[in-house]
């Protein structure tokens, strides 16, 4: 088994975030405390707490887009990446890199989208038809 990542990270509302993070993303709500809530966030192990979200600014450089620094991200077999970016438009989420397409038919082709969640906690979303190309040198 390959090792699971945790990470814990403030947000302001929990009720906003089960919404957001249950309903919209699909993950499985775990534990909670009337301060803090678990999700399974794709595999690995969110933990949000009540408070100030962490500060970001747009230095990150993503092909010809500036997104946010630190992010959270996960990386999805295409189809899920579809599934998910189509919900994310219907919830009418607001994106900071709407869903596109890098490295065309080139090593390592991937698509990619920059979303916050309801904190502003900025999240990306990778997709790759091959995870074999995850690493691959350009």
């Amino acid at each position: 088994m390959r090792s699971l990542f945790h990470l814990a990270y403030h947000v302001t509302d929990l009720d906003e975030a089960r919404r957001f993070y249950g309903s919209i993303l699909g993950c499985e709500e775990g534990r909670s405390t009337d301060t803090w809530v678990d999700f399974d966030f794709f595999g690995h192990q969110i933990s949000l707490h009540l408070g100030k979200p962490f500060e970001t600014t747009n230095t990150g450089k993503v092909g010809d887009h500036m997104v946010p620094m630190p992010h959270l991200g996960v990386i999805l077999p295409l189809d899920a990446w579809n599934d998910l970016a189509a919900r994310l438009a219907k919830a009418d989420v607001e994106f900071v890199m709407p869903p596109t397409v890098r490295f065309k038919g080139e090593s390592g082709e991937q698509w990619t989208m920059f979303f916050p969640d309801p904190s502003g906690n900025p999240i990306e979303v990778k997709g790759f038809a091959d995870f074999a190309g995850i690493y691959a040198k350009q």
